[in-house]
């Protein structure tokens, strides 16, 4: 079982301040290639902007992307779990709660975010072992020792 952090690894966390605008926050999202990210002020995490913030928030309502920032648009009742939980028990919360982004904290401190594709990854290449494992059991014929030739 492995945890949380070991999925996210050393994988550098991009994030935007809160006075972010709309536009800008996803310009980084679209360079790098990522879905939602966390929203800093003053070196503190106060929320998530994610590709849904942006389609119901902005484009749904009609709002200028060039002029709101981030923090008027952001999710703020944040899904997290903690850099040791097991990967099994954060993909769970996130079905539970129906996000695909999960922010990752160590002593209340940002670590990372994780998405629902990465611990469905993880899972699928767990399962893929298990399946090996239980193949050459199956499969296993013993040697007789004391047979003769």
């Amino acid at each position: 079982m492995r945890s949380i952090k070991a999925i996210v690894g050393d994988r550098e966390t991009v994030t935007v301040e809160r006075l972010t605008s709309v536009e800008d926050a996803a310009r980084v999202m679209t360079a790098q290639q990522i879905g939602a990210v966390p929203v800093i002020d003053a070196g503190r995490l106060v929320g998530i902007f994610t590709e849904r913030d942006v389609m119901g928030r902005i484009v749904a309502a009609g709002l200028d992307p060039k002029r709101t920032v981030v923090g008027d648009v952001m999710s703020v009742d944040l899904v997290v779990a903690g850099v040791a939980e097991r990967y099994e028990t954060c993909l769970q919360r996130m079905q539970q709660a129906r996000v695909r982004h999960l922010i990752l904290l160590d002593g209340g401190k940002l670590a990372g975010i994780v998405s629902l594709r990465d611990l469905l990854a993880a899972d699928a290449d767990e399962k893929a072992e298990a399946i090996t494992l239980l193949n050459a059991y199956v499969h296993y014929i013993p040697v007789d020792l004391h047979a003769r030739p």
